[in-house]
């Protein structure tokens, strides 16, 4: 059972391997405090509340939703994480993103933020968009990054030419190890 699961992480190690992390600015956390501030004002019944967000609750909120931001670029996924009490992680396959949208708005852009907005086929959300990833340091050459991989999957050159032999050699070995494990299994 121990070969099955050892089995089991090196086939995930090598289809999931980081291309590239992003980085989020810590104006993110400024961002929601003014965004979440100005809905309270906008609903007027919300004011009271202002106080109350500013001293505690919003620092600490933003803070923590700042801290668990986790965005990686993998050799066929886009992997998303954030939360403070309800946590979630969103997974994309690159073949299913369908365009990549950077939005700007008057609070974004006097923060230097901007949202980019990916969308994917056969889209489950209302809204219109799977995923939205706010102050990505260098989101420019996040996105860029996220397209060529996306496009390498499209052409299926995912591994360069030379390195074909050494892939080759790699998949027999976990073959062959796959066969060890079955005989062990048999044999028992």
């Amino acid at each position: 059972m121990n070969q099955t699961n050892n089995l089991n992480c090196k086939i995930m190690n090598a289809s999931s391997s980081t291309v590239e992390t992003a980085e989020f600015n810590p104006r993110i956390k400024r961002y929601l405090l003014w965004s979440t501030a100005l809905i309270l004002t906008v609903t007027i019944v919300g004011i009271p509340f202002l106080i109350i967000l500013f001293i505690g609750p919003g620092q600490y909120f933003s803070k923590r939703y700042y801290e668990n931001l986790k965005c990686k670029l993998t050799q066929r996924h886009l992997v998303f994480r954030k939360g403070v009490l309800f946590k979630m992680e969103k997974t994309i396959p690159l073949e299913n993103i369908q365009d990549l949208t950077f939005i700007e708005n008057p609070l974004l852009k006097a923060l230097d933020l901007r949202i980019l907005k990916i969308e994917t086929a056969g889209q489950s959300n209302p809204q219109g968009s799977d995923m939205k990833l706010i102050g990505i340091i260098d989101s420019q050459q996040f996105k860029e990054k996220v397209l060529q991989q996306r496009e390498l999957i499209k052409t299926d050159a995912i591994l360069p030419a030379d390195s074909s032999e050494s892939s080759n050699e790699h998949i027999l070995e976990i073959l062959k190890e796959i066969k060890d494990i079955l005989k062990d299994i048999k044999n028992k």
